[in-house]
């Protein structure tokens, strides 16, 4: 489900909007040519610095305390001990594990993420003890740094592993990610000189950029181009944003040889070539482009990022806001035909969290950017982290297949109970759950001019030293529809924008907004920000209502897949420890409230729970739900007779299929060649259907294990399809969705026949399935696991091949493809095959 909707007729200001659909595309900057700007851009707003902000009780404050308990806890000397050994330095202690152990490829890269956290505590909390802990770690790397030299490495390198690596990877090899390590290590020292002071930060930083610098300018652009197929983090973001900081143009340099074409250059065309790429290797070089936007003033780095925002956010991402299944990107619009325990790796929305707040800091017109950045903060980031754990432990994934529950990384140590460790997990992670929960106050609040805009709705104060002002926001919210501002100091005439979310449109409700107790009137459209301009005195409070009411929110791929979400919280049906292998089949007339932000319903015939997402901790559960199919009348759906070179549908309702390359008519029928030839049929096929009949006249001229009679489905986890023969020498029926345990079949007691026309037939629904062959019953299964409504509007539909290439295409001919959607009796399937057209 595109993070929650599509993009019809929505404005951008819409993108929590009308159920069943996200907003339409934000409108973007013009790609420009290199260097268009003649000036560099300054952001329309400006963060509050961490320290002006304080977080009150609430969850957001809880999981930080976590956090910070493990900040403080943690030994920085096992951390350092990779990093003193790669230089020769002495170190006694014990090795971490994880991802963090001395044979990693990946070591180092945890270091420079506590860095960043222990930098974001300290500015928010004034507690020196975060500060002297950085200080701490960064004087031990800088005589790591010092060290380098005389350990045989180049002036300012600073890792825990050999320089030989970026040797390796020059080469053509592709070691583990040796710079998006290396910008974990400056980012979190650029995070200690900006928020903790720590001059000797910014002198070892600027030592590692001179070290890339020297190293990246012996590469030719295409050799540095190869070298960027290897994740490499954000370097350009680090080091664009090192170049803000002291304006040393060969820092900038530097960061714009890290622009990967590969991805940059459809992006900057407005396409969408994002299917198969590793999800987090991208999006961090989409926020450094941000930042070289920043640097340059060259719009095109803003185009490539807008346009990436907008297609993550609307075309790959789920109903909670993350995205990937797996790690990767998929076709777009395709969600619930991939879904798995492995959806929603937690560091990309961490990281698509940081490229909505940098494009709403240039962008503060609507709310689309900070609408995508509560909801998947409430929904995602939020409940990454295990609350019964001292430590604040994070999940990896947040899997999103019916019966997922949050669970460690597989491979790595997890607490008893819990989803990470005090050594022995440092995932990527690990790592930015410690930055994600301890920075919850940077976003809260931004200001420009005369202007504060509230964007989050959580408990905290401002100050607001430049009006001498401070602000205090007390919210039960999302449990609670309010949210109240108060003036709880000084007095300065300013505008207060306040964020009117997109998702109240889903509903058709609009906010009540009281000043000391009276409306105002003011311009409050969901998508927007309310402005409300006046000398502010102390003592006056703004109370803004957000009415909440259920939504289903209706799959892109699958409209009878939904979700159901109340205001901008998605619920999560509980399950205990009772695992799932199917959508439960919901009737969303069965909602009732039970409480605030508690509803029960009726699923799979008996009651269950359903409480905000977030919420959910160690059970199983589910946010996708299968919904009843919309009734029709039986009939014939759609008929390819595939005779006489025509290739139309006869009863009109699809467009024409086509032949693929191998594939010719002989004798009026489609012939297909065993190598390359099937035969496409339209995307959609299988929407809304909940009970179907597909039949095909088929005549196999050689017969090989694994052929498709006919496959219809997404991708190679998700298919209704005939297999001609198995292993088992067994013509099979076999159905199966993403992240589904097995399959649901139906076997015949023998492979289809070679050198003559056999009619195949397959009906399904009600829980079973029957195989028919040259109109007898030849296998059955009355225990389905799944409906096939599940399924949904299938993208690639074929006679002849299978969707996981690795199968062989059917040598022989195709005629007389037929598509009902309702279950044929028996009698209905001997009369189709009595029907011979040859």
């Amino acid at each position: 489900m595109t993070a929650p909707f599509t993009r019809s007729a929505f404005s951008r200001r819409a993108f929590i909007g009308t159920a069943g659909v996200t907003a339409t595309a934000l409108a973007l900057p013009g790609t420009a040519p290199a260097h268009a700007a003649a000036k560099t851009p300054k952001a329309a707003l400006s963060p509050f610095p961490l320290s002006d902000v304080t977080l009150l009780d609430s969850p957001f404050r809880a999981n930080m305390t976590r956090t910070c308990a493990y900040l403080k806890f943690v030994d920085p000397d096992r951390l350092l001990h990779t990093f003193r050994l790669n230089v020769g330095l002495p170190s006694s202690v014990e090795p971490c594990g994880g991802w963090e152990a001395p044979n990693v490829q990946l070591r180092g890269h945890s270091t420079g993420h506590l860095l960043s956290a222990l930098a974001q505590a300290h500015a928010n909390t004034g507690d020196d003890a975060y500060a002297a802990k950085g200080r701490y770690i960064v004087g031990e790397l800088a005589e790591c740094q010092a060290a380098a030299p005389a350990a045989g490495f180049g002036e300012g390198y600073l890792s825990a592993f050999e320089e030989a690596v970026f040797d390796q990877m020059e080469a053509g090899g592709h070691p583990w990610a040796p710079y998006y390590t290396l910008h974990k290590i400056m980012a979190g020292l650029l995070d200690q000189y900006r928020l903790s002071g720590d001059a000797q930060a910014l002198t070892v930083l600027k030592g590692m950029a001179a070290w890339a610098g020297t190293r990246t300018g012996k590469l030719s652009r295409e050799r540095m181009q190869a070298v960027l197929r290897v994740e490499f983090g954000g370097m350009n973001d680090v080091l664009a944003e090192l170049y803000q900081v002291t304006r040393d143009p060969r820092h900038l340099e530097t960061a714009r040889r890290f622009d990967h074409e590969e991805i940059y250059g459809p992006l900057a065309e407005r396409r969408d070539a994002l299917d198969g790429y590793h999800a987090n290797t991208q999006i961090p070089k989409i926020v450094g482009a941000v930042r070289e936007y920043e640097a340059t003033g060259d719009t095109r780095y803003r185009a490539i990022a807008a346009f990436f925002w907008d297609t993550v956010v609307h075309d790959h991402s789920y109903v909670i806001g993350g995205n990937s299944n797996n790690e990767l990107f998929g076709p777009p619009g395709e969600i619930v035909s991939r879904l798995g325990s492995d959806t929603c790796e937690n560091c990309n929305s961490y990281n698509m969290l940081k490229l909505s707040r940098l494009l709403f800091m240039h962008d503060p017109g609507e709310s689309a950017y900070m609408d995508h950045y509560e909801w998947t903060l409430l929904n995602q980031m939020l409940g990454e982290q295990d609350p019964g754990s001292e430590h604040g432990f994070v999940t990896y994934y947040t899997g999103l297949f019916p019966g997922s529950q949050r669970e460690g990384k597989g491979g790595l140590g997890a607490a008893p109970g819990s989803y990470s460790s005090d050594y022995d997990n440092f995932s990527c992670d690990h790592g930015t759950g410690m930055e994600t929960h301890t920075k919850f106050a940077d976003s809260i609040y931004f200001r420009s001019g005369n202007a504060l805009y509230v964007n989050l709705f959580i408990p905290s104060e401002v100050t607001w030293a430049e009006r001498g002002v401070r602000l205090r926001q007390e919210t039960g919210y999302p449990h609670s529809d309010t949210t109240r501002l108060t003036v709880t100091d000084g007095s300065s005439r300013f505008a207060l924008k306040i964020r009117i979310p997109g998702w109240l449109d889903a509903r058709g409700r609009r906010p009540r907004i009281r000043v000391n107790g009276a409306a105002v009137p003011v311009q409050a459209r969901p998508g927007g920000y309310a402005t409300i301009e006046r000398r502010w005195r102390r003592g006056d409070a703004i109370e803004v209502s957000m009415p909440m009411a259920p939504v289903w929110r209706k799959a892109p791929d699958n409209p009878c897949v939904q979700a159901v979400t109340v205001g901008p919280v998605v619920l999560a049906g509980q399950y205990g420890d009772r695992d799932l292998n199917a959508f439960p089949e919901i009737d969303p007339r069965s909602l009732r409230p039970a409480g605030p932000l508690r509803y029960a319903a009726k699923a799979d015939g008996a009651d269950v729970s359903l409480k905000p997402f977030a919420e959910v901790q160690h059970e199983h559960y589910t946010v996708y739900w299968a919904t009843p199919a919309p009734k029709r009348k039986p009939q014939l759906l759609a008929h390819f007779p595939l005779r006489d070179g025509g290739l139309a549908d006869a009863t009109g309702h699809w467009p024409d299929a086509t032949l693929a390359t191998g594939a010719s008519w002989t004798e009026g029928a489609v012939t297909l060649d065993g190598a390359t030839g099937h035969v496409v049929l339209p995307p959609g096929l299988l929407s809304g259907l909940d009970t179907l009949t597909a039949a095909l006249w088929v005549r196999l001229e050689t017969l090989t294990n694994n052929v498709r009679v006919f496959d219809l489905g997404f991708n190679r986890q998700t298919y209704f399809a005939v297999i001609a023969r198995t292993g088992a020498a067994k013509a099979r029926f076999t159905m199966k969705i993403t992240g589904m345990d097995g399959e649901d079949i139906a076997d015949a007691g023998s492979a289809l026949p070679t050198g003559a026309w056999a009619h195949v037939a397959v009906t399904a629904g009600n829980g079973t399935a029957a195989l028919y062959i040259d109109g007898v019953p030849a296998g059955r299964n009355d225990a389905l696991v799944m409906n096939p409504v599940v399924l949904g509007a299938t993208t690639h539909n074929y006679l002849g091949r299978s969707q996981d290439t690795r199968n062989p295409n059917l040598h022989g001919r195709v005629a007389g493809f037929r598509l009902y959607n309702h279950v044929l009796t028996a009698a209905e399937i001997a009369e189709l095959h009595a029907q011979r057209p040859f």
